[in-house]
């Protein structure tokens, strides 16, 4: 489960096994699972004012900060110090962040604890 620091609910990382690399169960991510509405799917409303919607929203609510839909907008991939590569690119843990061009900051809730094997 992921949080955005300008969502208001959690929501899921999808993660597509095309690297073929399972994390003890469900398809471990990397830093390219970045992409809006296929990884990164809404957090129920966004309370940005970055965003052009909520600004509007909130300009016709006489300021009165008003969320609206979260559309999550990531163009840039995941920002990971993990030394585990997965598919060539580095994994996302619990100190991962992907950022928002509308100013939110996502980052997982909890990683499965899973045992890498160096070989």
């Amino acid at each position: 489960m992921l949080k955005c620091s300008m969502g208001l609910t959690p929501s899921p990382l999808n993660v597509l096994p095309i690297n073929r690399v399972m994390a003890q169960g469900p398809p471990a991510g990397n830093i390219l699972d970045n992409k809006p509405m296929v990884n990164i799917v809404p957090f129920g409303l966004c309370r940005s004012v970055a965003n052009p919607v909520v600004a509007s929203a909130t300009a016709a609510a006489l300021g009165v900060l008003t969320p609206m839909p979260c559309v999550p907008a990531t163009p840039a991939p995941w920002i990971s110090t993990s030394r585990v590569l997965i598919g060539g690119s580095p994994m996302i843990t619990k100190s991962s962040k992907c950022l928002c061009i509308w100013g939110g900051q996502i980052s997982p809730m909890a990683t499965p604890a899973v045992t890498v094997k160096v070989g």
